[in-house]
């Protein structure tokens, strides 16, 4: 055990009580900044804390937030207990995702879709305004080299329940958004000092894939990485200092990367922004009539 030493930055990480998520945290906090685990369980989300709390002798700063990426009233709460709390924020980080998964989101949208997308959308926007104040500021997606799969978003499609057998089609699709959002964020964030990047952590076993059979699942993770291998990519793009003039950009294994064309469609970026920001003005404009 060592203490640790306050940084003076805050960080929240979605999905934080497992796999990426989990090392993230813990690295983070270890190295001073101030944590904030966002997560569906507090149950599920205290053996982590008391994790982080014998690593440093009780000296990181480390605590529980509400989230359900799934709910976007879940997702507007959660910002609003955030803001409460009059603290900066220098570092967002959207890890929280699943796969393989059918069905449809408390709040109307394709499962994978509505959670790793259209929920993380909602949870950036409504905290940018702080990220902002807090710059240098950073927010980093976790996206998968899975959308090199996708040819484009159906924006009539994830309004509907999942319509591929094994939901790995909309996976693709969803983390194709995560990309084409982060680079669309960094072209309208430029000169704000927040800068964003994507990153895919490789093929970790993590339980992403629980919907999987058992017996699958178990065989699928004996050929993947480890979580603190697929955590290293996200901590190099929240705490690297040469990435400033790197925003928008896509990461594998610590390394700036080409994602596929579609990726970089320009057009498809704009159009997934403009959606989106129809699917959750209710939400954000309910938060700003209470500020």
């Amino acid at each position: 055990m060592s203490k640790v030493i306050p940084n003076g930055k805050v960080a929240l990480i979605t999905g934080a009580n497992s796999g990426i998520g989990r090392v993230t945290a813990r690295e983070l906090a270890l190295q001073g900044y101030r944590v904030f685990l966002a997560c569906r369980s507090a149950e599920r989300t205290r053996p982590v804390l008391d994790e982080i709390s014998q690593a440093s002798d009780g000296t990181a700063k480390a605590a529980y937030i509400p989230l359900d990426l799934a709910d976007l009233d879940s997702v507007r709460r959660c910002a609003e207990a955030f803001l409460k709390l009059r603290l900066p924020l220098h570092l967002l980080v959207g890890n929280a995702g699943l796969a393989g998964q059918r069905g449809l989101t408390r709040s109307g949208f394709e499962l994978t879709f509505g959670t790793c997308h259209v929920g993380h959308f909602l949870l950036v926007q409504l905290l940018l305004e702080r990220l902002k104040e807090s710059a240098p500021a950073r927010v980093v997606m976790v996206s998968s080299k899975a959308h090199r799969h996708a040819r484009t978003i159906d924006m009539s499609a994830v309004r509907q329940s999942t319509a591929s057998r094994t939901g790995l089609r909309e996976y693709a699709e969803a983390k194709l958004a995560n990309l084409l959002f982060t680079r669309e964020l960094a072209k309208r964030l430029d000169g704000s000092g927040v800068t964003t990047y994507a990153v895919h952590p490789g093929v970790v076993a993590t339980n992403v894939w629980r919907a999987l059979p058992a017996p699958a699942a178990w065989l699928v993770k004996q050929f993947m990485r480890s979580e603190a291998d697929g955590a290293a990519t996200t901590l190099y793009c929240a705490t690297e200092p040469a990435l400033t003039n790197q925003s928008g950009q896509y990461y594998v294994d610590c390394k700036k990367a080409e994602p596929s064309p579609v990726a970089q469609d320009v057009a498809l970026a704009s159009r997934l922004w403009e959606m989106s920001q129809e699917w959750v003005s209710s939400h954000l404009s309910r938060l700003s009539s209470q500020q």
